[in-house]
C-alpha cells in the first residue's frame, strides 16, 4: 500500500529554546505590522462615504412589525447579519449557523458601544423561529419576506437572476450556488432620524466574524481545510456533530433542501 506523505505538522522543525524565541520575535514583528495595517484599514472603512436609506423597510419579528428605524432600539448604530435561510428551506445554511453560534454572547457588549445587532433572513418568521428554537439561539432575528431588503443588499436572488447564470454579489457579477447569500451590513441613524448605509461586506469579508477560525489560526494545523472542494465542507449545525461525523473532501456547497423536496434531494 502507498504510504501517505507526512504533513508539515507531523514533520515539525524542532529547535532549541533560544532559537524558538528568535523565531517567535521575528513573527511578532510581522504580527505587529499586520495589526497596524488592520487599524489603518479599519480607519479607511470608517471614512467611507454614506448613502441615505430612503426606502421604508418593514420586517416581521418576534415583537411584531418593525421598521428598519425600530431595529436600532434607541442606539445610533445597527449591524445586520444577512443569514442564509430562504423561504421553505428545511434549515439554515450550515456556514451561517457556524457564524451564528458566536452571536449571542456579543450582543450585550455591542449594546454598550451604542450598537444594536440583528439578524435578517428572507424566510418567513415561522420558518425562522422554528430553526432558531432548534439551535437554541436568542439574538433578534427578523424576516424580510415581505420587502426588498435582501434583494437591495444583494443577498437574495430572483429566479430570473439565477437563470442568467450570474448574480450581483460582493460587488461583482459572479456565479453563485444558492438563491440566498451571506453578508453583513452596517447602518447609522442620526438625531433627525435619518438612516444611512455605511458598510456592507460579503464572502471572505465575513471571515473576521468567526471566532472559531481565529482560534484555529493560532494552532499548528490551522483551519485544516486544504484539499476540500468547499472549504467549509467540514462544518455542521452544532446539533449534527456525532460519532458518525465524516468529511467528504469532494463535496461542493449544496443549498439546504426545501420542505417540499427534502425527502427527494440529497443534502
Amino acid at each position: 500500500m502507498p504510504t501517505a506523505t507526512p504533513s508539515k505538522t507531523e514533520q515539525p522543525r524542532v529547535v532549541s529554546p533560544s532559537q524558538w524565541v528568535e523565531a517567535r520575535k521575528d513573527l511578532l514583528r510581522k504580527e505587529k505590522e499586520f495589526t497596524r495595517l488592520r487599524d489603518e484599514l479599519s480607519q479607511k472603512r470608517r471614512e467611507l462615504p454614506w448613502e441615505k436609506v430612503d426606502k421604508n423597510y418593514v420586517f416581521d419579528g418576534p415583537n411584531g412589525k418593525q421598521s428598519l428605524a425600530d431595529l436600532f432600539a434607541g442606539r445610533r448604530q445597527l449591524i445586520v447579519y444577512h443569514f442564509m435561510l430562504g423561504p421553505q428551506w428545511k434549515e439554515g445554511c450550515p456556514s451561517c449557523s457556524y457564524l451564528a453560534d458566536h452571536f449571542d454572547g456579543m450582543t450585550i457588549h455591542l449594546a454598550h458601544r451604542d450598537t444594536t445587532f440583528a439578524v435578517i433572513s428572507h424566510a418567513t418568521l415561522p420558518e425562522i423561529q422554528a430553526f432558531q428554537k432548534r439551535m437554541g439561539w436568542k439574538f433578534n432575528w427578523l424576516s424580510s419576506s415581505a420587502n426588498d431588503f435582501n434583494f437591495d443588499h444583494h443577498v437574495s436572488f430572483s429566479k430570473d437572476q439565477q437563470a442568467n447564470g450570474k448574480v450581483d454579489y460582493n460587488y461583482d457579477h459572479v456565479e453563485f450556488p444558492s438563491e440566498e447569500a451571506p453578508g453583513l451590513s452596517v447602518f447609522y441613524k442620526n438625531d433627525a432620524g435619518e438612516i444611512f448605509h455605511t458598510y456592507s461586506t460579503y464572502a471572505r469579508g465575513l471571515d473576521i466574524l468567526v471566532g472559531t477560525y481565529n482560534f484555529l489560526d493560532l494552532t499548528p494545523k490551522g483551519r485544516d481545510e486544504e484539499g476540500l472542494a468547499h472549504t467549509m465542507a467540514w462544518v455542521r449545525h452544532h446539533d449534527k456533530y456525532d460519532d458518525g461525523y465524516a468529511v467528504d473532501a469532494k463535496q461542493s456547497y449544496v443549498q439546504p433542501a426545501k420542505m417540499h423536496d427534502c425527502c427527494s434531494e440529497k443534502e
